[in-house]
């Protein structure tokens, strides 16, 4: 399904394993947009950020290292987008999806 997602828009699929960690804002759970940013991959981390709603907060703890496998159980829907490689965001709101390319997410 990444791969499938990549290949229609001519990316690199650089997979989300279901074993890797990503950081996803468990306060957020339920709400939308879904939103999505990937750093480089580092170590067991993948990269992805993920929070729910409008808000993306700068506190430390907004964040929870998950396992990729549950974003996979609980938000079916962003599966096929964690092939995205580093430096790609997404916003998702039901049929609605935006996915670009952001440089800076790159230099951290």
């Amino acid at each position: 399904m990444q791969e499938q997602f990549c290949l229609e828009r001519n990316l690199p699929c650089v997979h989300a394993t279901g074993d890797s960690i990503l950081g996803f804002a468990l306060s957020t759970k339920g709400r939308l947009p879904i939103n999505g940013l990937r750093h480089p991959v580092v170590g067991s981390t993948n990269g992805w950020y993920l929070w729910c709603g409008e808000d993306l907060s700068s506190a430390r703890d907004f964040f929870s290292p998950t396992h990729a496998r549950h974003i996979y159980e609980d938000l079916p829907a962003v599966a096929k987008l964690l092939g995205l490689p580093p430096g790609y965001r997404f916003l998702l709101a039901g049929d609605y999806l935006d996915v670009w390319y952001d440089e800076a997410l790159l230099a951290v």
